[in-house]
């Protein structure tokens, strides 16, 4: 019995000095870049987008077509007591038209949304992970980064082109 108290005042002098050393010793910040990402399919295509483009994101929202000239404009859908105009992110990605795509977000730069496939999750990459992409062919012309994710290689949308695309080019 007479080691035991030994043994704890030990321990607790241990634990004092391991305590008085933690705030004598330079703090460490160890921050890593990241980029929060929503990774999406396009049909069977991956894709990402950043998570500071975007506003909303629903599921199965109904969607009220509209007559129109223009194939990627599948109508238009309330969010959060706002009507906004609904596009296939495939189809002005050059994609086949999605059928009944089933998820919608509502960017952020401007009142309208975008339709694509699938949600593959949320993506949490360090920001040396992602790669700029240089190319000259004007298919891949809103997709400028390649984040290589854990899974398989996503190019990154870059939503603001794509709003240009809908609110300058397509009439």
């Amino acid at each position: 019995m007479s080691d035991e108290p030994s043994n704890l005042a030990d321990r607790a002098a241990e634990m004092r000095a391991a305590f008085d050393r933690a705030f004598a010793e330079e703090r460490r910040i160890d921050i890593e870049a990241t980029e929060n990402l929503l990774a999406i399919r396009l049909g069977e295509a991956p894709h990402a987008i950043r998570l500071s483009e975007i506003t909303g994101l629903l599921v199965d929202k109904k969607i009220t077509h509209l007559p129109s000239d223009v194939s990627a404009l599948l109508g238009v859908a309330g969010f959060r007591g706002v009507i906004v105009p609904v596009y296939d992110l495939g189809a002005i990605l050059g994609y086949a038209p999605a059928i009944t795509p089933r998820w919608l977000m509502l960017a952020a730069a401007t009142p309208l949304a975008l339709a694509f496939d699938a949600s593959d999750g949320y993506l949490r990459i360090a920001r040396d992970m992602i790669a700029s992409r240089e190319t000259a062919a004007p298919s891949q012309r809103h997709v400028r980064e390649v984040a290589r994710a854990a899974d398989r290689p996503r190019p990154i949308v870059n939503l603001a082109s794509v709003i240009e695309t809908v609110t300058t080019r397509i009439p």
